[in-house]
């Protein structure tokens, strides 16, 4: 193994949530970073020279060179992609939406540097599973993050059902995600599979314009449901207080 001082740096680069001015939601910091790194990982090569250009938009897209990791890369590409970190050159990680590594497929490249004695460095920025926890109003001392449900509607209603008395037995809040598209049919599932007083927390487009979040009994929920078709959503469940 290399000395660490002979390696490039990992850095985990945070993108906005949504379209919107990077500015409101990035530190500084974000752009000085971009402005000394060449090489990123990214879920799509597309939308990330398009996100590194409205941050750095003096930045020269030619000189970039961008590594694409999601669901349909190889594994045995992986140690392709970091092949320059270990030529001793700094690499950005990013997601395509938010903090690269949390419920992203960043997270294998992340421990494959810690492997190879790599340095890692997280940068700040918005994550949509912290800020819609700390705008629930439920357990910030105590929460698990479950990705997305089964889709078979028996397996949706056992884990959901198992989630429920999880938050019942353990005070703990229990978020999950779905597939922008199924969000209204998803809700839908959650008002007639949860108990009526569990509370449920709904929190879609965070940090954008259009932001909306919204706390209150499933049995509320009810009176008054939101269009979420194709927002990106957080949902979060929790025993009634």
């Amino acid at each position: 193994m290399k000395p660490t001082a002979l390696l490039g740096k990992l850095y985990l680069i945070p993108t906005t949530l949504g379209e919107m001015n990077p500015e409101d939601v990035l530190p500084h910091t974000i752009k000085r970073t971009i402005n000394f790194i060449d090489h990123y990982i990214v879920e799509n090569e597309k939308t990330a020279r398009r996100f590194i250009k409205s941050v750095h938009p003096e930045k020269k897209q030619p000189d970039l060179k961008l590594f694409a990791l999601n669901k349909h890369t190889d594994v045995s590409k992986h140690n392709e992609f970091i092949k320059p970190l270990l030529e001793g050159k700094n690499m950005g990680l990013m997601s395509e939406a938010g903090c690269p590594g949390v419920a992203d497929p960043g997270a294998v490249i992340v421990k494959l540097a810690h492997d190879k004695g790599i340095q890692v460095v997280p940068l700040v920025g918005p994550s949509s599973i912290l800020l819609a926890m700390m705008a629930s109003g439920m357990n910030g001392q105590s929460f698990a993050f479950n990705g997305y449900l089964p889709i078979d509607k028996s397996d949706k209603k056992t884990a959901l059902k198992n989630l429920e008395k999880l938050s019942f037995d353990k005070n703990q809040s229990q978020l999950f995600i779905e597939t922008p598209y199924r969000n209204n049919k998803f809700l839908e599932d959650l008002l007639q599979i949860l108990q009526p007083n569990t509370l449920l927390c709904v929190a879609c487009d965070i940090t954008l314009p259009t932001e909306f979040i919204k706390t209150q009994s499933v049995n509320q929920w009810k009176k008054n449901k939101a269009d979420l078709h194709n927002r990106p959503c957080i949902f979060i469940i929790h025993k009634p207080f």
